[in-house]
């Protein structure tokens, strides 16, 4: 794992045979995709949620709620800023 001084990870991981390997954007972003269609078809969209920031612009809230809503067909998404 590549890390910087403040022990945070500067490349994405995905696991293999239950170990976490280093791999490019692309693979980490297809990866994260196959496996949400997997869950959507499977079990349903309500299956997913999403978690939003309360630090990040209304605009970004607003895509996020919009690509689970409009993209994965469920209105399970939530934030902080309430706290």
């Amino acid at each position: 794992m590549t890390k910087t001084k403040r022990g945070r990870l500067t490349t994405p991981l995905v696991r293999v045979d239950g170990q976490l390997q280093p791999t490019t954007w692309d693979h980490a972003m297809s990866t994260i995709s196959e496996g949400m269609t997997r869950v959507r078809e499977t079990n349903g969209p309500d299956a997913l949620g999403m978690f939003a920031c309360s630090k990040t612009t209304n605009e970004l809230n607003y895509a996020a709620q919009k690509l689970m809503r409009a993209v994965v067909g469920t209105n399970n998404i939530d934030s902080c800023n309430r706290t």
